[in-house]
């Protein structure tokens, strides 16, 4: 009340009150976990965030289907769920695009689906242990990417900024 008071009596005076300092800006849970989490940054715009989670999600269910195949000997089965995650021109696209502000982040993801390529060669010969291997090495690429990366969730304007790209609404 105090404060207030000053200011409508210098403001009545004529007198311009000192410009206040600039507020510090407020700490999150948020802001205090990306200080703390060292991995580096992937920008993302929401929906590609979200894109990206959900494709991983689907990751781990393909994993899922795997195992469960392998164990019924279901090779078709193991060979079509691979599939999902392995190398395609529209994955290395969509790999290409969600690290563009991501030095390295889009060779690693690209290697993770050529790894996953064995897994379907696998189930085509029949061979269980070569598609646990080759299920092993692929989990192994997991690991590495989320030990190395984390999503940073950017507006669209950030996102164009940080990579160079065009705007697209995605």
């Amino acid at each position: 009340m105090r404060a207030h008071l000053v200011l409508l009596a210098l403001t009545a005076c004529g007198t311009t009150p000192p410009p206040s300092a600039p507020a510090a800006p407020q700490s999150t849970p948020h802001t205090e976990l990306d200080a703390m989490d060292t991995r580096a940054p992937v920008p993302l715009q929401p929906m590609m965030a979200l894109h990206q989670k959900q494709q991983m999600r689907d990751h781990l269910k393909v994993v899922e289907e795997v195992v469960a195949g392998v164990v019924a000997e279901d090779w078709p089965a193991v060979e079509k769920s691979a599939e999902r995650f392995g190398t395609s021109p529209q994955m290395a696209q969509m790999c290409d695009h969600m690290g563009a502000g991501a030095p390295g982040f889009t060779e690693q993801a690209l290697d993770f689906h050529k790894r996953a390529d064995a897994i379907a060669e696998a189930a085509r010969a029949h061979d269980g242990q070569k598609v646990l291997a080759a299920t092993a090495h692929t989990l192994a690429a997991c690991t590495a990417c989320h030990e190395a990366w984390r999503q940073d969730i950017v507006s669209a304007d950030d996102w164009t900024l940080r990579t160079g790209a065009t705007l697209e609404h995605h």
